[in-house]
């Protein structure tokens, strides 16, 4: 009878530990952000204005992100992205809305003109309201032009959801520099 009891506490004692591993492994690995991101998905913004001008605009799939990057003649130390209802072009205070898709906008606002001291532009978009081909990609929907205004110019970016992002810059290639936008696929 005793030989009972003990086998059965022992049994026991298995299934509740086993139990007790199973429900706490769930919780520990919810803990863990996605790829180790955690950059949140409030504004982020830098002063300052650049001393040159935006060149291009270009996009990168990697594993955990969707990246938008601006290139530029001179250092970017300027900019503001954030998640907004609407993106408008920046010419009019309640400019014309530009359309984009996906479950929220961010709206990319950059200290730096898209045309040279004498007005020539600097870039020219062959599409406007598709600024990199992003079909199929994991978060981005669409990246569209709203247009360059008094040293600044404006990129709507269409993503999937409101999800974490970050914004950096980095030197090169050469004299040039890039605004780097980095949006997770998921938190």
């Amino acid at each position: 009878m005793k030989r009972r009891a003990a086998i059965l506490a022992m049994v026991l004692t298995g299934i509740l530990t086993a139990i007790t591993i199973s429900t706490a492994a769930p919780s520990a690995a919810a803990d863990t952000p996605y790829c180790g991101i955690r950059w949140g998905s409030l504004p982020k913004q830098s002063g300052g204005m650049v001393m040159g001008a935006l060149v291009d605009v270009r996009a990168g799939r990697h594993a955990c992100f969707d990246r938008l990057v601006f290139d530029f003649a001179g250092r970017p130390t300027g900019y503001g992205v954030e998640y907004v209802t609407q993106v408008t072009k920046p010419q009019v205070l309640a400019g014309p809305i530009v359309p984009l898709r996906g479950g929220a906008q961010l709206r990319i606002t950059i200290s730096s003109p898209a045309y040279d001291d004498s007005g020539n532009p600097t870039y020219q978009p062959a599409d406007l309201d598709e600024l990199v081909n992003v079909t199929g990609w994991r978060t981005f929907r669409q990246v569209a032009w709203a247009g360059s205004f008094e040293g600044e110019s404006t990129v709507g970016l269409g993503v999937r959801a409101r999800l974490p992002f970050r914004v950096f810059v980095l030197d090169g290639p050469g004299t040039g520099s890039r605004v780097v936008v980095d949006v997770a696929h998921r938190w």
